[in-house]
């Protein structure tokens, strides 16, 4: 018992070194390999008992056995320890797995080494060793596993990797002894085996990076011989992600996978896949450069299992590990494509394949149906081999929408029933009009175009594409093969609006729209513009617009826009100003005129004038109307009468005391007509004329209404409208007279109520010696306050219809004055509306009730009477045989008058 416990306090305290001959270093590749040191002068098959080979797979128990056996052997093993005793290391990896050991090999496969260990004199170290790049390209990683159990099993395992990297090899090459090794924790396990991570710049991964391994376990230090890599040549990528698969358009599966781009180098890819299927099973494994592969042959009712791995290209590296299994199964009927998107009047075809009842249909017994409502006519169908069935449609028209479904329903059916499922077919109208126009400044041009026709394919995205040609526009404008895309904006109206600046005014923008969906992409038929002709000019400016003095024209004048220098035509759009103007146009061709007059028929309005110009070769828009200009209502020069033809009616209001000799009279007078006026009246003037022949003028500006007082026993008032040429020459005239005031001639006065809005006044005069000139009528309301209201009456008048509103339970006052030269009479008063003519009113109102409910009876007793007579005679002849259908009677004339006599 003592041998042993000294055994293992010397393999606590003893160090066993294992030094690196500095003429060589081992290139790691992208393969997994072996590390072995064994002493000199000895094989694998010298350390192995008989009848096990040196790559037999149960080496490495027997070899444990082995070591246990020499570790437990007599203490000769431990005084007999050779100081320094040369060790041969060598590698060995999956290409060549055949190593020689020759102590004086330089060629780079074996390595000399010294140990004073006992054991690794007598059995060696044998590891497992994988290196490699992460795709991150951040870490460099090595992974070491013994490939025998480690004697010393109990005594736990460290590990440490020594790095340094250098640019190029030198002929002496560092040691650790030197110092430029940089040291990193191994993470060990207790299953003997060790990860190690070594960080690696991303500028420096063409670089050499050398190293050694050195193993702590149980006391025993292993250190390996020196190994070099350059870590691009290493990568091993991350496996690939997002498998799929389809049924593509034409009907074969498509694999298709994500792959990392952290790389800087393209991969190639290893494709493993099985197929089962109810009368067939397959496995296949392909390389291919691209992420996806096609796959052909596929039948309804097919599960497929798929996998996939990555690898460098072009290059040394390892393969990834690979992917996650992705499983696949195909539905009962295939169609291909499953749908389609395409525009009017193109031709598409679908294809099925259907399996029903766990048996294929046979491609002659396929039917067609579209939205299970129509059938195909078989003319369209076509076999294309023993089960697969192809339908075309021909110049195709836009699908129109079904409720929530946008697209046409096909169905591939067999003789009996048809199988839920279908293909869609979206057939969209892709005639987009784009309509542009260049600005009045010529500097951007702004197009236009609307999705109206879109709206039903939902998902989609619209871009406007265009392709600028050097000059103009070709004939035949085309979709080119390189085109740039332009930002278009949607606005409140539902329209696109896209700007292009600057601009090339005489180059051709040939442009189209380009749709884009899950299904597909299409493009609209494109369309060639020219800046140049497209310019929507800016207004005429300075436009005025006036009413001349002398003639009395409209006459409008303006300044053309700078912009575009081609001639122009102009439209003048004019009427009278108002709430609802009614425009005429006027067309102006000369573009050198800056002016034009036109005869209006209404001189004394307001008339509201607007301009707007274009190219006269027809080229471009209308510009936008201009700001409205206003004409200013002025007195004609040029008409006969240049002033008002006559003043205004009017009329006084004088208080109820007429003893007073003193009075305050207001004047009211009605602004004149136009007709009257000749446009305006910027002011009234009124002549008083006193008994005592004292004259006097009152300017009262544009008032309908002036008071004075009335101090003479008589004062003539004249009230005169002015105007810019002159004053009216027929004028009325009123005296007021004390004496007049008392002449009494209307000997009665009737009103008599017609409707709510009509009264009747009728009055009788007594003979006078007076001139009289005309009446003058008044009324109101007597319950309120009410405004007085006149008018004036010819003096030949005897009766008078007032059109007002009146109400009949109300009480009114009329007054009558009769109005002579000489003054005012007396006027004769009333304060209601005549009763008798009340009742005679209402008993007509009554017997016109009476006819009209006789004229109705007559009419509908008529009628009864016509009816009853066609009744009669029906019933009357309904028994009465048909002469003509009697054998006595064929061949006779009914209609031929025979007298027997």
């Amino acid at each position: 018992m003592t041998y042993p416990k000294l055994y293992v306090a010397l393999l606590h305290w003893e160090f066993i070194y294992v030094i690196t001959a500095l003429n060589a270093t081992y290139p790691i590749t992208s393969w997994k390999f072996k590390l072995s040191c064994i002493p000199p002068k000895t094989t694998y098959s010298s350390l192995l008992p008989d009848g096990i080979s040196n790559h037999s797979s149960n080496r490495n128990g027997h070899y444990e056995a082995l070591v246990e056996a020499k570790l437990n052997s007599s203490n000769t093993y431990v005084s007999n320890l050779s100081p320094k005793p040369t060790f041969h290391c060598c590698f060995e990896n999956e290409e060549d797995n055949i190593c020689s050991v020759h102590a004086d090999n330089t060629e780079g496969k074996t390595f000399i080494s010294t140990v004073n260990s006992l054991v690794f004199q007598q059995i060696g170290a044998n590891w497992n060793i994988q290196c490699w790049m992460k795709e991150d390209l951040k870490l460099f990683i090595c992974y070491m596993e013994s490939r025998f159990k480690n004697p010393f099993k109990n005594y736990g395992l460290e590990g440490h990797i020594f790095a340094a990297l250098l640019q190029v090899l030198e002929e002496s090459l560092p040691t650790s002894q030197e110092g430029n090794f940089q040291p990193v924790q191994c993470n060990c396990s207790a299953h003997e085996c060790c990860e190690c991570q070594v960080p690696v710049p991303a500028a420096r991964l063409n670089d050499t990076l050398l190293m050694y391994l050195k193993i702590v376990s149980g006391g025993v230090i292993f250190q390996s011989p020196l190994m070099s890599v350059q870590p691009i040549n290493v990568v091993k990528p991350d496996p690939p992600f997002d498998l799929l698969m389809k049924i593509t358009d034409t009907g074969n599966l498509m694999i298709s996978w994500s792959s990392s781009t952290l790389v800087p180098f393209q991969l190639k890819y290893q494709v493993k896949y099985s197929e089962k299927s109810t009368t067939s099973q397959r496995q296949a494994t392909k390389t291919v450069s691209a992420t996806s592969l096609i796959v052909k042959g596929v039948l309804p009712g097919s599960s497929y299992e798929v996998q996939v791995r990555s690898c460098r290209m072009d290059g040394p590296g390892f393969w990834s590990d690979w992917s996650s299994p992705f499983t696949f199964t195909t539905k009962d009927i295939i169609y291909f494509p499953p749908k389609i998107l395409t525009s009017v009047g193109s031709n598409v075809s679908f294809h099925c394949i259907y399996k029903s009842e766990n048996k294929i249909v046979p491609s002659k017994k396929i039917i067609w149906w579209m939205n299970l409502a129509e059938q195909i006519p078989p003319s369209q169908y076509n076999s294309l081999g023993d089960h697969v069935s192809k339908v075309t449609f021909l110049n195709l028209n836009a699908t129109k929408p079904r409720g929530k479904f946008t697209y046409d329903a096909v169905y591939c059916c067999d003789e009996y029933e048809c199988h839920h499922r279908y293909a869609e077919l979206y057939v969209i109208d892709v005639n987009i009009n784009i309509s542009c126009e260049t600005d009045g400044y010529l500097t951007k041009m702004t197009c236009r175009w609307s999705t109206n026709a879109l709206q039903s394919l939902v998902g989609s995205s619209l871009q406007l594409r265009y392709h600028r040609s050097s000059l103009y526009c070709s004939d035949a404008p085309s979709i080119h093969p390189v085109s740039e895309p332009q930002d278009c904006h949607l606005q409140r109206d539902g329209v696109y609006e896209c700007v292009f600046q600057p601009i090339f005014l005489l180059s051709g923008y040939t442009m189209w729209i380009h749709i884009n969906h899950s299904l597909g992409s299409l493009d609209s038929p494109p369309t060639c513009v020219i800046p140049e002709t497209l310019v929507k000019p800016l207004p005429p400016s300075s436009v005025k617009a006036e009413i001349t003095v002398k003639i009395g024209l409209l006459k409008i004048s303006w300044e053309k826009p700078v912009f575009p220098e081609n001639k122009l035509q102009f439209q003048i759009r004019y009427g009278l100003n108002g709430k609802d103007i009614q425009w005429k146009i006027f067309e102006v061709y000369d573009a050198k005129s800056k002016s034009a007059s036109l005869a209006v028929p209404e001189l004394c309005a307001v008339h509201a004038v607007q301009m707007r110009c274009k190219r006269l070769d027809g080229r471009g828009y209308w510009s936008d109307w201009s700001t409205p200009v206003y004409t200013v209502v002025m007195d004609i020069r040029g008409l006969q009468s240049v002033f008002p033809t006559r003043g205004p009616d009017f009329w006084r209001i004088t208080p109820e005391d007429t003893n007073n000799k003193e009075r305050n009279v207001t004047l009211l007078w009605k602004p004149l007509m136009k007709s009257d006026s000749l446009c305006s009246v910027r002011q009234y003037v009124i002549k008083h004329h006193t008994f005592h022949n004292r004259t006097w003028s009152e300017d009262v500006g544009n008032h309908t209404k002036s008071t004075f007082l009335w101090t003479e026993p008589a004062h003539t008032i004249t009230v005169l409208a002015v105007n810019s040429i002159g004053a009216s020459l027929a004028n009325s005239n009123l005296t007021f007279s004390r004496s007049m005031s008392k002449v009494n001639t209307v000997q009665s006065l009737s009103a008599y109520p017609l409707n709510s809005s009509c009264v009747v006044l009728s009055w009788m005069l007594s003979p006078s010696d007076y001139n009289l000139m005309y009446f003058i009528v008044e009324w109101k309301m007597l319950s309120e306050d009410s405004e007085l209201k006149w008018l004036r009456i010819p003096p030949s008048v005897k009766k008078y219809y007032i059109h007002d509103q009146f109400i009949p339970i109300e009480k009114y006052q009329f007054n009558l004055y009769p109005v002579f030269v000489e003054g005012v009479g007396n006027p004769k008063i009333i304060y209601s509306f005549t009763q008798d003519d009340i009742e005679t009113h209402q008993n007509d109102a009554g017997l016109y009730v009476i006819v009209a409910i006789i004229i109705s009876s007559s009419v509908l007793l008529l009628g009864t009477l016509l009816i009853a007579r066609q009744r009669m005679k029906k019933l009357f002849w309904e028994d009465v045989p048909n002469p003509k259908n009697c054998s006595w009677a064929q061949g006779l004339n009914f209609q031929k008058r025979t007298d027997i006599l």
